[in-house]
């Protein structure tokens, strides 16, 4: 039994061995397959195959032909690039050539139309060109509304083209949403623009038959060229013709409340610079004799001699025997700046001021009296606002201020004009420069005269005194104006508040 069953089992193994082998003589490798193929430029030609193919396949010419490949359906698709012969070929998974193809490039009179629009127009975002059913087309959906003025003037020259080109429905929503913005810049914010069936609906409400016009004029101007449907002339699809923009704007006439009167807030600024500088240099030498009661006095007798006498001692004291010098300088610089603002409706007068009395004391005893002083900033305005934000302004404007800390001298500025100045612009509107010097020569005594003992003034034995006095002074002042057109009086107001602001 066992060795049946192994007879049985090496017989299996030489009968299947033999089987095999007849197999594998009889499945050689499958023959090149030789195809033709006449492919026009313009027109893709589509090659279907029965095996599964390797994507590197090898063109004779590449500037000739270019590939395109769909490996799930086994397609090929050959596009022509320019006139010529070439061949192209084709190798399956394991690296056999299997086809081998020769393909014939042509050029045609609709080909050279293909290629003359894509030069022309095909950068054109949207658009497809290319030869279907025999007859060159150009279809898609324009992006860009400039394109379509350039499309409709090529394709004039082509009237054996077909067109089949829209315009895309989201360029048509942007040129809604512009419409609606240029809308509500013209104060038309109840009117509205939507697209239904490619056309513009404006929908809304106005207060005037002249303003439903302007809303019409403003969406007219947005409007690009237009395309025609692509149903026109078909009595097959034969409809009523709709116009670009359909009208549905209401009209209610309703008198218009007067709008608020604009306001002008005036800000007036002065400005004073004063300097001085004064040198000086002095040199004196003038020395005195102090005498006491001793004397001596010299005379002549009858006979012409000199005779002399005297009482005490001889004695005598020579003071300031040493010159005097005084050299010095000074200088001085001040500054005053003055501002004032006020808000007020156009063509109406305004007044701001601001005055500080200071009171002091004129004359001395019996005649002494008290009076004051006032300065400050007084400004009368009246604005009228022009074309083109330009604001008429009849100003005057006076300035009051002290001289120094001498409440008893002040100096009054004041100007009056008209002048045009434009919303928000400043302008130096008027000042004064002043610039005065001197120079005195041997008049500045660095040592006042002195008095002897007895209150007489002593007569100095020589006097020698030079010197030389230098003091200049300058001031310049100037107004400044600056107008500004504003909504509401409330305008600026929080600038205002951070500067009167308190900490807790």
């Amino acid at each position: 039994m066992v060795v049946r069953l192994l007879t049985f089992l090496l017989l299996s193994f030489l009968i299947s061995g033999m089987s095999y082998a007849q197999d594998t003589a009889a499945t050689p490798s499958a023959p090149i397959v030789e195809k033709e193929l006449e492919v026009a430029m313009g027109i893709d030609a589509i090659e279907k195959v029965d095996f599964d193919y390797n994507n590197k396949m090898i063109i004779g010419a590449d500037n000739l032909l270019k590939l395109y490949l769909v490996p799930q359906k086994r397609e090929i698709i050959f596009k022509g690039l320019k006139p010529g012969r070439t061949t192209v070929t084709i190798r399956d998974n394991l690296g056999d050539v299997r086809l081998r193809y020769t393909v014939v490039i042509t050029a045609t009179g609709k080909s050279n139309v293909v290629a003359e629009l894509r030069e022309l127009i095909g950068d054109v975002e949207g658009l497809d060109i290319g030869i279907k059913g025999g007859k060159v087309y150009v279809g898609g959906e324009i992006v860009v509304p400039d394109d379509i003025g350039r499309v409709s003037k090529v394709l004039a020259s082509y009237p054996e083209v077909l067109s089949i080109i829209e315009l895309s429905p989201q360029t048509q929503r942007i040129i809604a949403r512009k419409m609606s913005d240029e809308l509500a810049r013209n104060n038309l914010k109840d009117v509205s623009v939507r697209i239904v069936n490619k056309t513009y609906w404006l929908e809304g409400v106005v207060s005037s038959d002249g303003k439903k016009k302007l809303a019409m004029n403003i969406a007219t101007a947005y409007l690009p060229p237009q395309i025609a449907s692509l149903s026109s002339g078909d009595k097959r699809f034969a409809s009523a013709e709709q116009p670009a923009i359909i009208d549905f704007i209401a009209v209610n006439e309703k008198k218009e409340p007067q709008p608020a009167p604009k306001m002008v807030k005036v800000t007036a600024q002065f400005v004073e610079l004063a300097k001085n500088y004064g040198k000086v240099f002095a040199f004196k030498w003038a020395p005195l004799m102090g005498e006491d009661e001793s004397k001596i006095s010299f005379g002549q007798t009858a006979a012409g001699n000199v005779t002399s006498s005297s009482s005490g001692t001889l004695s005598a004291t020579i003071s300031n025997l040493f010159p005097k010098l005084n050299a010095a300088k000074s200088a001085g610089y001040a500054r005053v700046i003055q501002s004032g603002m006020v808000i007020t409706r156009d063509t109406k007068k305004a007044t701001i001021k601001k005055t500080t009395n200071t009171p002091f004391a004129v004359g001395t005893g019996d005649f002494q009296k008290a009076t004051s002083s006032n300065v400050g900033l007084t400004m009368d305005v009246e604005p009228k606002i022009l074309e083109q934000e330009k604001i008429e302004l009849a100003l005057n404007l006076s300035v009051n201020l002290t001289v120094g800390n001498d409440a008893q001298i002040t100096t009054d500025n004041a100007i009056s004009t008209n002048l045009v100045i434009k919303s928000k612009d400043s302008a130096a509107i008027g000042g004064i420069v002043q610039n005065q010097s001197s120079t005195e020569y041997d008049k500045t005594d660095p040592a006042p005269s002195n008095a002897a003992a007895g209150g007489s003034v002593a007569t100095p034995l020589f006097r020698l005194l030079r010197s030389k006095n230098y003091s200049t002074t300058k001031s310049q002042y100037v107004m400044f104006v600056t107008p500004e057109i504003i909504e509401s009086a409330s305008v600026g107001t929080e600038e205002i508040r951070k500067k009167f602001r308190r900490r807790e």
